[in-house]
């Protein structure tokens, strides 16, 4: 089968979805967001599909037409943003042992070779780079992965950070599609995640970068925990503790704390 073909067989066998819509709520209905990461459900490697729709709607951009808050930043983060497999997102990040692609660790399996799509978009504002590459790390607690692309594409890395903003952005492929962007509050940082609202996400978006207002990585997009209403949150691990778990990365890779 061609790339381009093993992009769209993934991309059709998304079956769930878990978004959370941007129908805004009173603060106090948010749920307790600092609860133990060990109380969450454990997640299996490629397990990444959902049961229901959170919010009304998924309000996306493409991120070729997108005009909001984080325009400034968004074209420069959005070229590092890859489709992994046809079914999750990842991003290429700075490190000093070298730009590699950070993921969610329920996408992949250690040792796995998945496909990697640069810059599958609408209006493509670049040539599209479709390569494999090699997971070289793969955890469940924290949920990351990092992987080796066998070619590199002409693209700035984007830097971790540890530092949130007011509002947070996730530039992603919701069920395998071409990029958009989405826009949400960030509520909180605990126990390794960080939490956030009104902040749209489906089955394809795990594994996609959090960004702060500067278009700095802060987490790794992982879970939808929101209901039909809009109520809730979605979360994501921290830099910080991929970081401490990672052999690879080290702490001076987070260049803003």
């Amino acid at each position: 089968m061609s790339p381009r073909g093993r992009i769209l067989a993934g991309t059709f066998l998304l079956l769930g979805l878990t978004a959370c819509g941007k129908q805004k709520v009173p603060a106090d209905s948010h749920p307790a967001v600092c609860e133990s990461p060990t109380a969450s459900r454990v997640r299996q490697p490629s397990e990444v599909s959902g049961l229901t729709q959170c919010g009304p709607i998924a309000d996306f951009t493409p991120i070729n037409s997108y005009q909001g808050e984080f325009a400034d930043v968004a074209q420069t983060a959005e070229d590092a943003v890859v489709l992994i497999d046809g079914r999750c997102t990842g991003t290429l990040i700075e490190a000093s042992a070298g730009p590699v692609v950070v993921t969610a660790g329920h996408c992949v399996a250690l040792g796995d070779r998945p496909l990697l799509v640069f810059n599958f978009e609408d209006q493509p504002d670049g040539d599209t780079l479709i390569t494999e590459g090699t997971v070289i790390e793969q955890s469940l607690e924290p949920d990351y992965a990092l992987i080796h692309p066998d070619a590199m594409p002409k693209v700035t890395p984007v830097l971790l950070t540890a530092v949130p903003s007011e509002r947070l952005a996730i530039i992603q492929h919701p069920r395998g599609k071409p990029k958009v962007i989405a826009e949400g509050e960030y509520l909180d940082a605990c126990n390794s995640l960080v939490y956030y609202a009104d902040l749209d996400t489906l089955v394809g978006s795990s594994g996609a970068g959090v960004l702060n207002r500067q278009g700095q990585l802060l987490g790794i997009h992982t879970d939808g925990d929101c209901d039909e209403t809009g109520r809730g949150a979605n979360r994501g691990w921290t830099t910080e503790a991929i970081v401490a778990a990672s052999p690879y990365l080290v702490d001076a890779d987070i260049v803003a704390r």
